[in-house]
């Protein structure tokens, strides 16, 4: 009769080493364990990885509205130069720029800088001079337009005398639909003296809030034909205002752009414009992101003396397994899976913390206002009436990657120091 054969050896990661490891993992101190160190750990992890996340969510989330902003009030291309003079060669250059492939719509514009004045207050703004047409096909601003506002605009000899202003410019000036306000141009009369400003009353026909302080408390639309009149350009134009399906294409279109408008045309992009602005954002971003994960590192830096600790109170049961068997890998993943499931843990709890806060940050924002009774986001300051936050799943996955791979690096040299340990020297003095 055959002998029975001896059982297989239990391969790495066994279920063996996982119940000692997590039994460690769960001792209180006066059985040798380090829970306490263990969960200040975690939680110092999780705290780490879910501020990064939130962090660079907002940040994020702060371009994407700026640019979202931007691009929808402005143009992604613009056209100048002595061919705007010609009332002709900007209606062949609008023509033909409409049919290159990609351009959604071009519209010539007049805008220059005016001192408004109502109610005894005022301030600088920026008047943009559209057609009626043109402005609804605006749409951040058309679809903007406070209720019963917009009766009349572009009506009248040379455009009328209605406007439309931002409502915080309106809110500074103290005046509503129906008001009168008076703009002063600086220089739009020649006269043998030089150049004189010339000023005129307008009346309010509506105000718009697109959600961005620049533009809110900055701009007043006015009414192409009348703009040229009050600035003084003729039939001219200062610019063509192009917008295309893809802004990120707008390098890509300009030759052909060029081309189209004919000699003499000047094209520049919403990159050459805001090209230092978003770069500050960029550099921002990356700084930031580099010092958080810094406080990632530290984090995990802590499971290392917490292991370390759990090393030195385990030197007599590292021992005794050595001597029932257990070889010095077991030793190592035993203690390596003690202190990277601190890391696993407090990331994916991190994850879950930092993500529900990034999805709800518009509600914690209300009541954190509401509790402290303060603005904590102003739009004074910040152009943007509430705290963005985009996930980025692409950065979220780099994030728990790099925090499990620190925590794992960070395990590795306690959890050797272990599997080295001598049994015969850890049982001397026992």
């Amino acid at each position: 009769m055959a002998e029975p054969s001896a059982p297989a050896p239990a391969g790495p990661f066994s279920a063996w080493e996982r119940a000692i490891a997590f039994r460690y993992l769960r001792a209180r101190r006066k059985q040798g364990g380090v829970a306490l160190v263990s969960v200040i750990s975690f939680f110092g992890v999780m705290a780490a990885v879910a501020v990064l996340i939130i962090v660079m969510s907002v940040m994020n989330g702060f371009r994407a509205e700026l640019l979202t902003k931007m691009l929808g009030f402005n143009g992604h291309l613009y056209v100048s130069g002595p061919l705007l003079d010609d009332p002709a060669r900007v209606d062949q250059a609008i023509a033909g720029i409409r049919k290159v492939p990609g351009v959604i719509e071009a519209t010539p514009m007049v805008e220059a800088e005016a001192l408004a004045v109502a109610g005894g207050q005022a301030t600088g703004a920026i008047v943009r001079g559209v057609r009626p047409q043109d402005l609804k096909r605006m749409t951040l601003v058309s679809s903007h337009i406070h209720p019963g506002s917009m009766q009349g605009f572009g009506e009248g000899d040379y455009g009328g005398d209605l406007v439309l202003l931002g409502s915080r410019l309106a809110d500074q000036l103290d005046v509503r639909p129906g008001d009168d306000v008076t703009l002063t141009s600086p220089c739009s009369s020649v006269t043998a003296f030089g150049c004189g400003p010339t000023s005129k009353a307008y009346t309010v026909d509506g105000l718009f809030t697109v959600d961005m302080e620049q533009y809110d408390q900055t701009y007043i639309y006015m009414p192409l034909v009348q703009a040229q009149a009050f600035f003084g350009r003729g039939q001219a134009v200062d610019v063509i205002e192009i917008k295309i399906a893809d802004p990120d294409r707008a390098a890509d279109l300009r030759p052909r752009i060029q081309r189209v408008a004919g000699p003499g045309a000047i094209v520049t992009t919403w990159q050459d414009k805001n090209q230092a602005f978003f770069n500050a954002l960029q550099v921002e971003r990356n700084v930031m992101g580099l010092i958080l994960l810094l406080i990632v590192l530290v984090a995990a830096l802590n499971i290392i003396s917490g292991l370390w600790m759990l090393v030195k109170n385990k030197g007599r049961d590292i021992a005794i397994l050595r001597s029932m068997g257990a070889n010095q890998g077991s030793i190592l993943r035993i203690f390596f899976m003690a202190g990277a499931s601190i890391g696993v843990l407090g990331t994916l709890a991190g994850f879950v913390v930092g993500a529900l806060f990034c999805l709800y940050i518009k509600q914690i924002q209300d009541f954190v206002q509401w509790l402290s009774g303060t603005v904590v986001f102003s739009p004074d300051v910040y152009f943007l009436s509430h705290i963005p936050a985009r996930i980025s799943w692409v950065e979220v996955g780099v994030v728990m990657a790099v925090a499990l791979s620190m925590s794992f690096l960070a395990v590795l040299f306690p959890a050797w120091r272990a599997s080295r340990i001598d049994p015969v020297e850890a049982l001397r003095y026992e």
